[in-house]
Order: C-alpha cells, then sequence, then structure tokens
C-alpha cells in the first residue's frame, strides 16, 4: 500500500492511502489504539486528517507511526449497514449539465442514480452529510467551478464519483440532481445522525418529495436545531435581556470537538483568545458560554451582573434605570450593571467580533455538549433577538481579574482598508498549483469580500490561483479540512475557513493559517486586505 504524511497545519497532518477502505480502516485503528496527543481524527474519501499536539508527539515522530501503521493495516470492509431509502424528485438546477457531461440524457442519469447500489463512505461536511459511493464507475461528475453561495436543505447533488443529500441550507459546490424530504440530520433524535459509515442507500425516483418508507428514514424538523428560552420580565436569578440584538450576535463558546464521526466541526469563538480573557475578567472558567457580536448590541441588566467585553474596541457604555447621562467603560475590564441597566455596545472601528462574558457564563440549553452557535451546521443557540432573557450561570469560586487577561491590543486589529499580515504553513495540496501562483500567494494582496462570514473569509486578488495544467480540471477526493485553511476553488479566489467551515472539503487547499495566529483571522473584517507570509 502507498503512504504519504502530508502537513495540513503546524499542528495537524494529511495521511493519504490508496482508498476508502484503506483511510476507513487507519481511522479505526487510530480510534481502537490512539497515539498519545493526537485528537480525533477525520476521514475522508483517501485520506485521514489527524490533528495533534506537538507538546506531546513531534510532527515527524506522528508521521512516522501513521506510515508505518497504515502500511500494514487491514483494508476489508466491515458489515453491510442499514438500508436507508430516499424518495427523490429529480429536477434539480443542474440534472442537464450532469447529463451532458456524461453523454447522455437526463432520463438516463435518473435512471443509472437509482440503479446504483450506494453506501455511506463517511460523514462530513456538514452533520449528517454522508458521502455515498456506489458500483457504477462511471457516475462521475466535476463540482462547480464556483461554488453556491446557498444550496437547499433536501438537495440531491453530485460530485467527483460521490452522491450526497444536504442536511441544510448551507452553501455547495456540488452539482444538483433532485430534492427529497429525507431528513438526514436531527439534533432531537438518538443518534442525529440518519446513516453512518457502512449503511446502504437506495434512491428511489418519486413525482413529489415524501418521506421514506418501509426502511430507516427521517423525520421532518425545523431549520434551527434549538432556541434560547424567550422569557421576558423578572429573573429568579441574573442575566442579560437582548433590547437590540445588534450584528451577528450569537452565543459562544471554545466549541464541540470531538464530534466528528457525526460531520460535526468544532465551531466556537471566531476569536478564541478574546473569549477567554472576556471569561477570566469576570473569574469565570474561560470557556463559558458569552457573547460574540459584530456591534449594535444593547443588553439590559436583570438583577445585579458583572460584564466584561474584550476582542474588537467596541464603544461602550451604559444608561442606569430610570435614565441619566451615560457612563463610558473600558474594553478588556470587569465592571457591575445594577438591575435595570442598559449596556451599549457600538460599532467598532477596528476589528470585527466583541466578545460580551457575564460573571456564572451565559446558562443556555447545550448541545452536544457546547453552548456555541454553528451556523453553517445549525447547531446551538438561535441569533439573538430583541427580548430574549439569557440567564446567567452560578457565580465562580474565582475572584473578577483585575490583571493581565491575555486579551490581545485593540490597536493592533486592522481595519478595513488596512493590510494584515498572516503566517501560512504550505500544505496539505500546495503541489496542486504552478510555481508562479505560489508566489502570487504571498506577493499580492488579497481583500476581504464583503461575502465573508464565520465560516470563511472570501479573498479577491488582482490574479487568481492557478493549478499545474496537469490538474487543472482533475478533482480532489474529499478530505478533512482544519480551521484556517485556505482552500482554493476553481475559479482561483481562496477561502480561508474560520471556524464554523465544513469539516470536509473537495478543492484543494494550498495552505493552512497556524493555530496560534487563527484569533487574528477571526478579527479581519472586509474590505481589509491580507498578506501572508510563509512560515
Amino acid at each position: 500500500m502507498s503512504v504519504r504524511v502530508r502537513v495540513a497545519r503546524d499542528d495537524a497532518l494529511l495521511v493519504e492511502v490508496d482508498d476508502l477502505r484503506a483511510a476507513a480502516a487507519l481511522d479505526r485503528s487510530l480510534a481502537a489504539d490512539p497515539v498519545p496527543g493526537v485528537g480525533q481524527p477525520v476521514p475522508g474519501a483517501r485520506t485521514v486528517l489527524v490533528p495533534f499536539d506537538p507538546r506531546v508527539v513531534p510532527a515527524a515522530t506522528l508521521a512516522a507511526e501513521l506510515r508505518a501503521r497504515a502500511a500494514v493495516l487491514p483494508s476489508g470492509a466491515e458489515g453491510a449497514g442499514h438500508l436507508v431509502v430516499v424518495p427523490t424528485v429529480y429536477d434539480g438546477a443542474d440534472l442537464d449539465d450532469v447529463a451532458a457531461h456524461l453523454g447522455c440524457s437526463p432520463a438516463e442519469v435518473v435512471r443509472r442514480h437509482t440503479d446504483a447500489r450506494w453506501t455511506v463512505g463517511f460523514v462530513g461536511f456538514a452533520p449528517g452529510f454522508g458521502y455515498l459511493v456506489s458500483d457504477d464507475p462511471g457516475l462521475v461528475v466535476p463540482r462547480r467551478t464556483t461554488p453556491r453561495t446557498r444550496v437547499p436543505a433536501g438537495a440531491v447533488a453530485l460530485a467527483g464519483e460521490h452522491s450526497g443529500v444536504y442536511p441544510r441550507e448551507s452553501p455547495g459546490g456540488w452539482q444538483l440532481v433532485g430534492r427529497t424530504g429525507v431528513v438526514t440530520w436531527d439534533v432531537r433524535r438518538d443518534p442525529p445522525a440518519l446513516w453512518v459509515p457502512g449503511d446502504r442507500v437506495r434512491f428511489e425516483a418519486v413525482r413529489e418529495s415524501v418521506r421514506g418508507a418501509g426502511a430507516a428514514f427521517g423525520t421532518s424538523s425545523p431549520v434551527r436545531q434549538l432556541e434560547v428560552p424567550n422569557q421576558t420580565g423578572s429573573a429568579e436569578r441574573g442575566g442579560l435581556e437582548v433590547v437590540e440584538p445588534g450584528l451577528q450576535t450569537l452565543v459562544q463558546d471554545l466549541g464541540r470537538p470531538g464530534h466528528a464521526d457525526l460531520g460535526v466541526a468544532a465551531s466556537g469563538a471566531a476569536d478564541p483568545r478574546s473569549l477567554r480573557a472576556a471569561n477570566r475578567a469576570v473569574g469565570n472558567p474561560v470557556g463559558a458560554a458569552a457573547l460574540e457580536t459584530l456591534g449594535g448590541l444593547r443588553l439590559r441588566a436583570h438583577g445585579a451582573v458583572v460584564v466584561a467585553v474584550t476582542g474588537a474596541p467596541a464603544p461602550l457604555s451604559t444608561v442606569p434605570d430610570g435614565g441619566g447621562p451615560a457612563r463610558p467603560h473600558h474594553l478588556g475590564r470587569a465592571f457591575a450593571l445594577a438591575d435595570g441597566d442598559e449596556l451599549s455596545i457600538g460599532t467598532p472601528p477596528r476589528g470585527l467580533r466583541s466578545y460580551v462574558a457575564v460573571r456564572g457564563g451565559l446558562d443556555v440549553p447545550a448541545v452536544l455538549g457546547s453552548r456555541a452557535t454553528d451556523v453553517l451546521a445549525g447547531l446551538g443557540p438561535d441569533p439573538l433577538r430583541a427580548g430574549t432573557l439569557l440567564p446567567a450561570g452560578p457565580p465562580p469560586s474565582a475572584a473578577v481579574e483585575t490583571g493581565e487577561t491575555g486579551a490581545p491590543d485593540p490597536a493592533a486589529l486592522p481595519a478595513p482598508g488596512e493590510v494584515v499580515t498572516l503566517p501560512l504553513v504550505l500544505g496539505p495540496r500546495d503541489d496542486w498549483f504552478t510555481a508562479q501562483s505560489l508566489r502570487l500567494l504571498t506577493q499580492q494582496e488579497w481583500e476581504v469580500t464583503a461575502r465573508s462570514n464565520r465560516v470563511g473569509l472570501r479573498l479577491a486578488g488582482d490574479t487568481p490561483l492557478d493549478r499545474r495544467p496537469a490538474l487543472a480540471d482533475a478533482e480532489l477526493p474529499s478530505e478533512g479540512c482544519v480551521t484556517g485553511a485556505l482552500q482554493v476553488p476553481p475559479d482561483g479566489r481562496p477561502v480561508l475557513f474560520l471556524a464554523d467551515h465544513p469539516l470536509t472539503g473537495g478543492y484543494p487547499v494550498v495552505a493552512a493559517v497556524p493555530a496560534a495566529a487563527l484569533w487574528l483571522a477571526g478579527q479581519v473584517p472586509p474590505g481589509a486586505r491580507l498578506r501572508f507570509r510563509v512560515t
């Protein structure tokens, strides 16, 4: 068996093997016999992404262990899983293009798609998104040159050798051939994912989208998975009421790692350094749930509470209950709010995201062990709205911090129009690009466009990045992606993945921002310009 280990980030390796069975075997081996310092692996079509702690195991030592282990593992398939029937209306926007690529009629595409025997190879991209492989070797189509910014929930699609069903509305670059009412992910189910690797899938052509019958099938559910209790009036204990929700204000903590087997990425604060600092300031554990906001937020205290704001330097002021002059506050320092006081958080002149921690943490329901809102996966609390009451948890034993909390210097955060330099680690797919493109990656500036969000920074440069001629039309089998990965679609305009990025992807990743610099990537506003420096 051929085994190649590639660098995916300064704390992640990508192991490339012969096929899906070999990748699944290595993933099972790491689960059954873990390597000290290694986190949860993410299997792909022919790869396994292996995160690790360099303080526990050096990269070279881990690479040698992974090569040796992958070279001798058996790659036999596990026993057949459950059968899942997916009734499908074949009216997708790309059905004609798929037929043209395959050199047949749309009706023939439908026949082949329904006749094929599909198996769940692995789960990734988003919670419940199964990468399905078939016994029809000719049913292979390229991804779209430019990904769609919106693919509806239930879309049935093809890309490379795979088929899949989008669990919820999201961006995507697969070719859409149909739609289904089957729900592949519902956090209220046990287990929440409709299928697991090894399960068998049969697509069934129907005139109307209906739920499957006679085998495992989904149940309808709302797009959002969890709402924050929307209470108003007095609270039994202190908390914060949302008066004006501001821009993209979300509940965040340090995320929900450990659920890659369900297709769930860690998510969490886009700038974890600032979230930790806000929690330290009020005496909380550093991972307590807090608010992440782009500004324009107004909160009313219920009971006496202690809060701190860190991150982007938004103007802070408090108006007492009953009116009176506004009192300004300092970023990064804890301050008290009396019952009825209103805290206003303005729009920051530089940076992007501010973090509001309340002593005791925000006591909202957790999903899969975390209170973080993942906008791509639809996990965690809904975006906030006026009237929502966010109760505080029990006060911690630690005192309010009066010294250094580890918050970034607000003056060092970039403003729109300014240039910020981010370090890069090349790989794992830098060999897909021309030498000229690799020079352009670091020599030209990249503008952060207005289409950026918590999923990723969409970048525009004077000259797009070109692949090597031999790989110009190649399809990369889907593989795990780290936060900070710089993924390059065929149009040559990179996307820098942030906290809510897909767990797996099928466009080559030319480089990644090292783990220690990810907080800064989360603070780059639209209109700023990036320069990359390869470390």
